[in-house]
């Protein structure tokens, strides 16, 4: 193999010319190069030399034959090499293109084999011809089962859907999509079938040339199936389902947001717990404890989740759950109120048909609170649980368990209630120090599951209670003492009233200094 530069000698000059050159002496032209006969040893005398021309009329060689045995190289010589050169033209041309044939066909193989989505391709005459390796992976199946086997042998029985919709797709030339839709196909570890789910789309493939222009004789080449399997994303969802409403679950699937790593928010964080649990469950056992949560909890659960609340988890008979997390919104305070009152009612209505069955009824109390939280996943990396931490949890469990003292179902805190952008029957029992804590903390008691039945007179009592603390702060124990009883007197079981009254006397006795009318809770 010689290699020379395209303007080197004769060979040069016609590559660069485009045009034929007939040289009876190489050694008396200028232009010819004797180097390459020192190489070879060889002697030129005589050159006939034709360029190679594409069909685009572009020059891509020449073709040179040397020393025509018996003179100079003639006209008729040219012409039988002009020819001859054609030949190699169209030769190396179809060489160039079964390359790039072949190249393309290996790139889109490549292409195809890389894809995580499944891709059938099927031809005019209904022959399968393409399956890539996802295909067989989602369909559960081998080359063998679905090559060469014509659409209709291959969608039928519980798959006969699919081919119906590639005869639409064939016939109106249009694409198809079918979102979420289920396949049945054959597991063969377990010899059963299972379903999956996918997003099937349906192609026609439409020959077109290079320019872009159809030929409308023959132009339909086939039809493309693409699968994707969303069978883990359906399992995902319904995991997160079970945490969170299925509204946010989609919107953290479609968002891909990072939010399970650490977030540093704002949320109102919701503590319940049910009120003497343990001895109902004595009388129940293990199984029925066990039933008696499970349908509690989903009475619950569905309350939080109507708010676009996140349940946290269970611990015990109690429920942790926040509002602003993973999605925040701006009246996040407002649905955990409405989910505390939700979840009080729906118990009451649960209670009469538990009673109506001759089983005890059930009762609860609830904390809120507002503030910042840290929210993640924390553990171990064997064990993970997104949860959240920080005081404001803390306060909200602490308020949870104040009900207790205050004979409340319903505590929030200050820093909900200041945020609450809906109007409520709420009443301001308190400021507290908790147990833990140095500054006090504005308790609120919401009212609104109440009914005339439940708390009659509840305004009234709402009113003379506010006149009352306000007495009450200022240390005006007997005018605040006389201001509960008229709370009594529109509703004697205001068990709040009555530990008032029972607080302002025993502040009477004590007489104490610097009063600022703040509380020190003693017990969690």
């Amino acid at each position: 193999e010689i290699r020379l530069p395209n303007t080197a000698g004769i060979a040069g000059s016609v590559f660069t010319s485009g045009k034929s050159m007939n040289i009876p002496y190489a050694y008396a032209d200028l232009r010819f190069n004797p180097s390459f006969d020192k190489q070879t040893g060889y002697f030129t005398r005589s050159i006939l030399c034709v360029p190679v021309v594409n069909k685009e009329g572009k020059v891509i060689g020449c073709t040179q034959v040397l020393n025509k045995t018996g003179g100079k190289f003639t006209d008729e010589d040219e012409s039988r090499l002009k020819a001859f050169t054609q030949q190699v033209a169209i030769a190396l041309e179809n060489a160039k293109l079964f390359e790039d044939v072949s190249k393309s066909r290996k790139y889109n193989e490549s292409m195809l084999s890389s894809m995580s989505n499944g891709v059938i391709t099927i031809d005019s005459e209904d022959k399968i011809v393409t399956c890539n390796k996802s295909g067989l992976k989602i369909l559960r199946i081998n080359d063998s089962e679905i090559l060469k086997k014509t659409s209709k042998e291959f969608f039928s029985a519980s798959k006969s859907w699919i081919f119906e919709k590639i005869k639409n797709v064939n016939k109106s030339r249009e694409p198809e999509i079918i979102v979420d839709a289920e396949i049945e196909v054959l597991n063969k570890e377990t010899e059963k079938n299972e379903k999956i789910s996918v997003n099937l789309t349906i192609l026609p493939l439409i020959n077109e040339d290079s320019e872009g222009r159809t030929d409308q004789s023959d132009n339909f080449l086939g039809t493309l199936l693409m699968f994707e399997d969303i069978s883990s994303e359906k399992r995902m969802k319904s995991t997160m389902s079970r945490y969170m409403d299925p509204g946010i679950a989609d919107q953290l699937l479609e968002d891909g947001a990072d939010i399970m790593g650490g977030l540093d928010t704002t949320a109102t964080l919701l503590f319940s717990d049910l009120r003497s649990f343990t001895n109902i469950t004595e009388s129940l056992g293990a199984q029925g404890t066990v039933k008696l949560l499970n349908e509690y909890f989903e009475i619950m659960v569905e309350c939080i989740s109507e708010q676009g609340g996140m349940l946290d988890k269970f611990i015990g008979d109690a429920i942790m759950a926040a509002f602003g997390l993973p999605i925040s919104h701006e009246d996040d305070e407002d649905r955990g109120v409405k989910a505390g009152i939700n979840m009080i009612s729906r118990l009451w209505e649960w209670n009469n048909q538990r009673e109506k069955d001759g089983k005890p009824a059930l009762d609860m109390g609830l904390g809120l609170n507002t503030d910042k939280i840290v929210a993640g996943n924390i553990g171990s990396q064997k064990r993970m649980d997104y949860t959240m931490i920080g005081d404001g949890v803390n306060l909200a469990a602490r308020l949870e368990s104040a009900c207790k003292q205050y004979n409340a179902r319903i505590l929030i805190s200050d820093y909900t209630f200041k945020k609450l952008k809906g109007t409520y029957r709420i009443r301001y029992i308190d400021d507290v120090v908790v147990k833990g804590k140095s500054e006090p903390v504005g308790v609120h008691e919401v009212l609104d599951y109440h009914n005339d039945s439940t708390f009659p007179n509840l305004m009234d009592v709402v009113n003379h209670f506010n006149e009352g603390r306000k007495k009450y702060i200022s240390g005006d124990f007997n005018s605040a003492i006389s201001s509960f009883k008229e709370c009594l007197k529109a509703n004697s079981e205001d068990i709040l009233s009555n530990t008032y009254i029972e607080r302002c006397k025993q502040l009477i006795d004590q007489k104490p200094e610097n009063w600022d009318g703040v509380w020190v809770m003693k017990s969690k």
